[in-house]
């Protein structure tokens, strides 16, 4: 117990921090052997959200080093890759389509299409059917870069994911069918999709 009568933070016999709690109900984290903080003082129970917002953070920043060489930054990655795979499956998405499917804002995918039709990745088409609307698709040099991307992508999503069995080990899936889970909550005042 620590001077304010909660549990406090000490070190486990691996070496890493432990996780203690307050007595106001606070979850306080330390570091872990290597030095890196693991977090601040959080509320009860939000430490798994802060873990959540570190993951991603960790990974857009991941993706952002690996693609760079290629030209492309995570959200740009987002867009081609989630393009490809849609032309693969032989839709013809528009903007809406795509900002649907990749969870990006709509006003953020059109300035992204703008941005890669600039750098000659994609071409925009108005729709026939909707004059307001764009089709999108990749140009040749964008269906050599998404590859390309892809495959520097996955090495990075085998090494993230090598502790938990690597992408084929059911540590993986086991977490991914989680991620699912957490997706799949309608959160806020709102009801807005996460």
């Amino acid at each position: 117990m620590g001077e304010n009568g909660g549990d406090t933070t000490g070190q486990t016999s691996t070496g890493q921090t432990s996780i203690g709690q307050t007595s106001t109900g606070q979850t306080s984290i330390g570091q872990t052997s290597t030095g890196r903080a693991t977090g601040a003082s959080h509320p009860k129970g939000s430490l798994a959200g802060h873990l959540v917002w570190r993951l991603s953070l960790k990974w857009r920043v991941a993706v952002d080093r690996a693609v760079a060489p290629l030209g492309l930054t995570h959200a740009t990655y987002v867009f081609v890759s989630s393009l490809h795979a849609l032309r693969r499956a032989g839709a013809r998405p528009n903007q809406r389509e795509l900002a649907e499917a990749t969870g990006l804002e709509a006003l953020y995918v059109s300035k992204l299409a703008r941005s890669l039709e600039a750098d000659g990745l994609i071409v925009r088409v108005r729709d026939t059917a909707d004059t307001r609307a764009f089709r999108l698709d990749l140009t040749e040099r964008g269906e050599q870069a998404v590859r390309e991307a892809i495959s520097v992508v996955q090495a990075l999503l085998d090494e993230l994911l090598a502790p938990l069995g690597g992408t084929a080990g059911e540590g993986a899936a086991a977490f991914a069918a989680q991620l699912d889970v957490l997706l799949a909550v309608r959160a806020g005042a709102a009801g807005a999709e996460l």
